[in-house]
């Protein structure tokens, strides 16, 4: 008898036209993603060879880890677009936003309206994967006083509410708007983010996607999420992003 293996959906047909990837960290040297700008242009081309031609990148802005500013992250940003038209790649769209912790220096950036968004008054925000902030709820506040939206990058990948999923109703609850990581619909982070990325799907709490990549393990492992199941459970998140064009 001949097994044949159940085939999988290329991830040039899993993400539909004009796509947008809210979530990465591709630009070169100033975070723990892309080290230089070779290795940003080889990652921007994988993601093109799966049809993700419009790409809003997301470094880090975190304390004294990664004190981008938006003025560096803008000169990265231009450095690679110009890279892009020197390879005459030129059917990619390329812009930058930022990922920010929600902690004492993000507020200070909040105070000044120095933040780069997503698009419009869209913030992407995270907090510590060990604990979330003690004042997180009058964080959200604050960002929402000041006409922005909070969007929780990767929601299922804090642990600390793995044991109470009343959390996830509470940020909802507080304003926050919700960004899969589409590798957490694998075992990446461990089965424990998997099964909280179910649960949340299936509570209809997200309303993004993003690949949140950082390297080409992270792209090589993306095809793993390429199948009709998973197409049929996201394509409404994948669709939502369309609106940050």
């Amino acid at each position: 008898m001949i097994f044949f293996k159940k085939k999988g959906i290329p991830l040039i047909d899993f993400f539909p036209k004009g796509f947008i990837d809210i979530h990465s960290h591709l630009l070169p040297g100033i975070d723990d993603g892309a080290k230089n700008l070779d290795t940003s242009i080889a990652l921007i081309t994988k993601m093109r060879s799966y049809g993700i031609k419009n790409i809003i990148t997301t470094p880090h802005v975190l304390g004294d880890l990664y004190q981008n500013s938006s003025d560096t992250i803008k000169n990265k940003l231009k450095e690679v677009q110009e890279e892009l038209q020197r390879r005459n790649i030129t059917d990619v769209s390329i812009h930058a936003a930022a990922e920010y912790m929600m902690d004492e220096q993000f507020s200070e950036l909040l105070e000044k309206n120095d933040i780069l968004t997503l698009k419009d008054n869209y913030v992407l925000v995270e907090m510590s994967y060990f604990s979330a902030p003690i004042n997180l709820y009058e964080i959200l506040f604050e960002i929402q006083v000041k006409g922005y939206k909070p969007v929780l990058a990767h929601p299922e990948r804090y642990n600390f509410f793995h044991n109470d999923f009343n959390h996830y109703y509470k940020l909802k609850k507080a304003g926050c708007l919700f960004q899969l990581n589409l590798l957490s619909l694998t075992e990446q982070y461990g089965k424990g983010v998997q099964k909280m990325s179910e649960k949340i799907l299936k509570e209809n709490l997200y309303d993004f996607a993003g690949t949140d990549a950082h390297h080409k393990n992270h792209l090589e492992l993306l095809k793993k999420i390429g199948t009709k199941k998973n197409l049929e459970k996201i394509k409404h998140l994948l669709s939502n992003n369309k609106k940050f064009k």
